[in-house]
């Protein structure tokens, strides 16, 4: 069952604020990366293509933290497990968020026949900092 997200820190995942999204390699040891996300009102859902290190990551370990912050005093951590991905519907999803971060109507793909996955996060702790 996912955990809330305090209303209070909502605005992190509601605003155009980068995200940090930390995965775990096949050695163990943590990756991070900048990324954008958004939050359906139970899950964190973020984006990646399909022959990236952080999607590797969370196909094969299915944990993923996603960190945002604010300014040094008012941040949120999220916890959680991997629960779905799919190819399907994941360019309509990067569009949106292309809106929410740069207010364009379309994302265009860094590279010819990128393909994006979206991965849907279940909060499963959330740690927050500030008011």
């Amino acid at each position: 069952m996912a955990v809330p997200i305090p209303a209070s820190h909502m605005r992190l995942l509601t605003d155009p604020i980068i995200a940090h999204l930390a995965t775990l390699l096949p050695d163990g040891r943590p990756q991070v990366n900048p990324v954008w996300c958004d939050y359906d009102g139970t899950y964190v859902r973020v984006n990646a293509a399909d022959d990236r290190q952080k999607t590797r990551n969370m196909r094969r370990r299915g944990f993923a933290t996603v960190f945002l912050a604010d300014g040094p005093y008012f941040w949120m951590e999220i916890r959680g497990r991997v629960i779905h991905s799919t190819a399907e519907g994941a360019m309509d999803h990067m569009h949106r968020m292309a809106k929410k971060y740069t207010g364009r109507e379309t994302y265009t793909p860094i590279r010819a026949g990128e393909v994006r996955v979206m991965f849907t996060i279940e909060p499963e702790r959330v740690v927050t900092f500030g008011h």
